[in-house]
């Protein structure tokens, strides 16, 4: 279970209404006031500590849930600070524009969103990392959307559809590797039983991208004249594959995340510095500060003019907000008492599959992170389905149906917070596109529990 040992035992009645009237506020000013998402995260953080000191709880307790809860995001943060590189240092050397010279081939036809879901989810698997897969071939087709005026909020859906098809399929996936062990499934059994509403969820995906997509052909001349004034950046070569290729690797021979990442930024900026794309005093300048684009056509400018530490620190200060807001939903003992209730009356099949959905959901809505929706969850559930019978595979497949995918849906959340700033397109705005994301919890609620025998 989580490390954070919760100091008061609410009832479950005073629990939800603290759960609906946080979530209320944090719902209000995201959405009623169009407010960024720190100002109501930290407005809950002063409500919760306030509720904690009424209820008696010394503040030093209050002060180490707030800390453990940021603590647990620490990983991801460092990871955070080498993606703003690395999507720096793929810029200048011409790796990101290659990619995305490279995808204009792809969408000349009348299928770009369905193409775009298709390539990102086949990269994601590749990969095994949604956040990587956004920030790179992510943000290369978000700015080919651009290009050819596609719906900002539709590309972006398809995109975090694929990149989490991707994290969620992928034997090298962190979370697909952590429903596994918590569960104590066999990996490629666990991805085996989730390609039962996964793949339905890939289809039905599909073809409302294709439906969606422009019925018309993208005119030729403005594709030529982005590749004309990508092509006078002088950034794109055939070393410009280098850096993708090494990460690549990485991936596949399970390197370390922060290693490969570290070591992908390193090769591109030396790729860079060997082409005479950037001069040497200026690369800590990119590194921090991004890349910025400086041709005669300005909409390429827009295009290529990302990246950089700072560009992540929007994203830094707002995880460990929301970290430090479950830690103190922890200590204040709202979330285990909410999470207990439930164990008791869970019977049937069906309820079970429910009321395990629901949880990894509402964890994701309270806490914004994904690992702590499969892991609490997990951990809270094993026990439950052990009595039922059901076997082990069925928990772990709905950890990912209803955990991994959902994280991106979550303004405050990791992923969320994350894709929104490095794509440019808010939560919201793509949400309701994010069809794989939205289908997937759907699928294994309606037949998540069809085919499912009890062990004896």
């Amino acid at each position: 279970m989580f490390p954070i040992k919760p100091e008061h035992n609410p009832t479950l009645s005073e629990a939800l209404f603290f759960f609906i009237i946080i979530i209320g506020l944090i719902s209000y000013f995201i959405v009623g006031l169009d407010t960024v998402p720190h100002i109501p995260i930290l407005l809950g953080i002063i409500l919760l500590v306030a509720y904690g000191l009424i209820k008696k709880i010394p503040f030093e307790s209050l002060e180490t849930g707030m800390i453990a809860g940021a603590k647990s995001g620490m990983g991801a943060i460092f990871l955070f600070f080498l993606i703003g590189i690395l999507i720096s240092s793929w810029m200048i050397s011409g790796t990101i524009p290659v990619l995305i010279s490279t995808g204009f081939s792809f969408i000349g036809g009348t299928w770009f969103y369905g193409i775009v879901f298709a390539i990102t989810a086949i990269i994601g698997v590749s990969l095994g990392s949604s956040l990587t897969t956004t920030a790179t071939i992510g943000v290369a087709f978000i700015g080919m959307g651009d290009v050819i005026d596609a719906s900002m909020a539709i590309t972006a859906g398809a995109i975090v559809s694929g990149a989490f098809f991707g994290d969620k399929m992928s034997p090298l996936s962190d979370t697909t590797n952590l429903a596994s062990t918590i569960v104590q499934v066999d990996l490629f059994e666990h991805i085996k039983h989730m390609s039962l509403t996964t793949i339905p969820a890939f289809i039905i995906s599909f073809i409302l991208f294709v439906t969606l997509s422009p019925n018309q052909s993208i005119p030729l001349q403005d594709v030529h004249q982005y590749e004309m004034a990508l092509e006078a950046t002088n950034l794109i070569h055939w070393l410009s594959w280098l850096p993708l290729g090494i990460l690549v690797f990485c991936t596949i021979f399970k390197i370390p995340a922060f290693i490969s990442l570290a070591l992908s930024s390193i090769i591109a900026t030396i790729i860079a510095s060997i082409l005479g794309n950037i001069a040497p005093i200026e690369i800590w300048t990119v590194w921090f500060d991004g890349y910025t684009a400086s041709t005669d056509f300005e909409p390429v400018n827009e295009l290529l003019t990302k990246g950089g530490i700072n560009s992540m620190l929007f994203t830094i200060s707002l995880v460990i907000l929301a970290l430090g807001f479950g830690g103190l939903l922890f200590v204040t003992g709202i979330v285990p008492s909410i999470l207990q209730a439930f164990q008791s009356k869970l019977h049937q099949v069906r309820s079970i599959i429910i009321s395990t959905a629901a949880t990894s959901i509402g964890v994701n809505i309270l806490i914004g992170e994904q690992y702590l929706s499969i892991m609490l969850t997990g951990e809270t559930y094993k026990g439950v389905y052990k009595k039922a019978g059901l076997a082990p595979k069925a928990l772990s497949r709905t950890l990912e149906d209803a955990g991994t995918v959902i994280n991106p849906l979550v303004p405050w959340s990791v992923c969320g917070v994350f894709i929104a700033d490095v794509l440019g397109v808010p939560v919201m705005t793509y949400l309701p596109f994010a069809f794989f994301c939205l289908l997937s919890p759907v699928i294994t609620i309606l037949f998540g529990g069809r085919g499912l025998k009890k062990q004896h």
